[in-house]
C-alpha cells in the first residue's frame, strides 16, 4: 500500500499540509507489499486517548484503502500486558511442600493462612488483568463495528515493543499505527530505526481535532 498517497488524502480531508512530516515516526524499510491480495494494518491499543485516536485513524485508513484498492483490509488490534505489570503480581508455589524440622509437621496455621491469602491475591490480580484486557479489546471491537470491516484482536504478554514487532512480522503488516506523538517517544525508540513497515503516530495536530 502507498502510505504517502494515503497521508496526502488525509491532509486534504483535514485541510492540513504537514501530516506526512508529523505522522511518520519510522519510515518504510524494505520492499513494499502492495502486491499482496490482503492488507494488514496493526494498531497498538491500550484504551488510552492516544491509542483510541490511533484506532480511529487506522479504521479510517482501512476503509479508504478498501475503497481505493478493492482489496481485503484487516485491522489488527494489539493489546500487550507488560512484563512489569505481571512481575508485580505475587506468585504462589502450591507444589512445594515444606515441612518443619521438628516432627516433620506442616507449618503453623498462621503461616498457612498467610500463604493462602497471598495465593488468593495473586489469583485475584491475574483475574483482574484478564478482565481489564477483555474490556479493552471489547471496546476496540465496538469502535470498529460502525466501519463494518475485518477486525482481529491480539492479547499479548511481554515487552510492548517486542510483542508489536512479532505481530507485525507474523501478520505481514503493511503499517503500524501508535498513539505516540513523536519519534523520540520511548516506545518508538524501542522499536528501532529499521522496522519491517512504516510506523505512524498521532501528533497533537490530530489529537485536537
Amino acid at each position: 500500500m502507498n502510505v504517502h498517497s494515503m497521508l496526502v488524502r488525509l491532509e486534504g480531508t483535514l485541510g492540513r499540509a504537514d501530516l506526512v512530516q508529523k505522522m511518520v515516526l519510522i519510515p518504510a524499510a524494505g520492499s513494499s507489499r502492495a502486491e499482496d491480495s490482503e492488507i494488514n494494518l496493526v494498531v497498538g491499543y491500550s484504551n488510552s486517548p492516544g491509542s483510541q485516536t490511533a484506532l480511529d485513524l487506522t479504521l479510517w485508513i482501512a476503509h479508504q484503502t478498501r475503497l481505493a484498492t478493492g482489496k481485503q483490509v484487516t485491522v489488527q488490534v494489539v493489546y500487550v500486558i507488560d512484563d512489569g505489570i505481571m512481575n508485580r503480581i505475587p506468585v504462589f508455589d502450591s507444589g512445594r511442600k515444606r515441612k518443619e524440622k521438628a516432627e516433620g509437621e506442616w507449618r503453623t496455621s498462621r503461616t498457612a493462612i498467610a500463604e493462602l491469602e497471598t495465593a488468593t491475591k495473586a489469583q485475584y490480580g491475574t483475574a483482574e488483568l484478564f478482565e481489564q484486557a477483555d474490556r479493552i479489546l471489547w471496546n476496540a471491537r465496538c469502535m470498529a463495528e460502525e466501519w463494518r470491516g475485518s477486525l482481529k484482536t491480539h492479547l499479548r504478554f511481554g515487552v510492548v515493543a517486542k510483542e508489536l514487532k512479532e505481530v507485525v512480522a507474523t501478520e505481514k503488516a503493511s503499517l503500524l499505527i501508535l498513539g505516540c506523538d513523536s519519534p523520540s517517544h520511548p516506545l518508538v525508540r524501542q522499536l528501532g530505526k529499521s522496522f519491517p513497515c512504516p510506523v505512524l503516530g498521532i501528533p497533537s495536530v490530530l489529537e485536537g481535532e
